[in-house]
Order: structure tokens, then sequence, then C-alpha cells
């Protein structure tokens, strides 16, 4: 006769770890939830009851993942902003350095809020007035602000923008050209993809705007030898 087989155990460094996971997936399958509700209800609509009746939880269950409705919210806010980084971080690192890597930045920006339209919302124009997200929610949003920013100095380095192209005011009208565009792809066509309709295709003719209100420096012509 065969000796038994042993009982498989689990050393206690590994259960608290599968535990963990087990939390974790828990809590990203309750935010898409919370995503559906937002998309379908509309951001103001999120509520923690429909939330766990979509899970098939009791509502207090899910005080053992957030203890409140704007602690979701600001998770969501979280996952928003540093999915957003992520896509313009990547577009910017496959571009030129300079205007280049800031038109295909806000390109990235456009496309990934019409395709996350209820996280857009959320994180870029603030639709619950209770909610302040926390600083290290917020934090992958100032980090995108400073890529657009690096961009633009980029470019005046570049000599395609002037010295005025790297201000704070340059930034901000960067942003009012991406928000402005968003706001009435959203708010007017709200079934075209980005890229379509009227409104997202104007971003590349405002971006291209940009070295008339910066104008660069004029470039000198090179110097004519003398005839000896």
């Amino acid at each position: 006769m065969s000796p038994p087989h042993p009982i498989a155990t689990s050393s206690p460094s590994e259960r608290p770890d599968r535990r963990a996971r087990r939390r974790q997936e828990t809590i990203e399958e309750i935010l898409d939830i919370a995503v559906d509700v937002m998309t379908e209800e509309g951001v103001n609509g999120l509520s923690l009851s429909e939330v766990a009746r979509r899970l098939g939880i009791q509502p207090p269950s899910l005080y053992k993942y957030f203890p409140s409705l704007m602690a979701v919210y600001d998770a969501l806010y979280g996952r928003a902003t540093q999915a957003l980084l992520d896509a313009v971080r990547e577009a910017m690192a496959a571009a030129n350095s300079g205007l280049d890597a800031v038109r295909r930045g806000l390109d990235a920006c456009g496309r990934w809020t019409i395709d996350n339209r209820a996280l857009a919302q959320l994180s870029m124009w603030r639709p619950v007035p209770s909610f302040t997200p926390s600083a290290e929610s917020f934090r992958p949003s100032e980090q995108m602000v400073e890529l657009i920013h690096d961009g633009l100095v980029d470019a005046v380095a570049a000599g395609e923008l002037g010295p005025e192209g790297g201000s704070d005011e340059a930034l901000y009208l960067v942003s009012t050209m991406i928000t402005g565009v968003l706001t009435q792809a959203m708010a007017n066509e709200p079934e075209e993809p980005w890229g379509g309709g009227r409104f997202s295709p104007a971003l590349a003719t405002l971006l291209d705007l940009l070295p008339a209100a910066y104008p660069p420096p004029p470039r000198r012509a090179p110097r004519r030898r003398s005839a000896t």
C-alpha cells in the first residue's frame, strides 16, 4: 500500500498573500461595477446599495472594502488619472520631442476620455460637488500636467515656440484647448468616436495656432562669405 498523500498546507506567509489578492480582486470588481453604474446612471447616480446589489452582497459588506461612497469615488478618481497618465506618457514617448509630443499626448488624452466617459467626467469635470480627491489620487493628474509642460519647454528649446511658449500661461491655454474640445464633443456628439464629428478634429487646428500665439525667434540666415 502506497503511503497516503500529504495534506497540502499553506505557510503562514502564503495565506495572507492569498487573502490580500482576493481582497484586491474584490476591490477591482467593486470599482468595475461602479463604473458600469456611472455609465448607465450618470456619475452622480452611483450608490453603494446598487453596487452591492450587482455584486450580490448586502450593502454593509461593502464597508469592509470602502468606508464610504466618497472613498469609492476617490479610488475611481485615482484609477482614472493613472490610466490617463499612462496613455499620455506612452503616446509622448513614441513622439519626437517638442510640439509633436504635445500633439500626440493631447490626442491620447482625447481618445482615452471619449473611450472612458464616466471616469473622465469624474476626473476632469468634478460633477460630484461633495467630492474632493485625495492627494494620492490627484498626483497622476499633476504628473500628466508636468509631462505636457515639459513638452512645451522642449518646443521652446527646439525653436518651435518663442520663450513664453514654456510658460504657465501657455500651459493653461493648451489645457483650455483640450478641455474645450472634449466638452463640446461629449455634450453635443456623445456617440461620436474620437477623431469623428465636428469637434475633436478641431484640436489639431487649435494646436497649429500655438506658434502664432508664441512666435518662435526668426531663424538667422547663414552669413555669406565675401569674395576674395
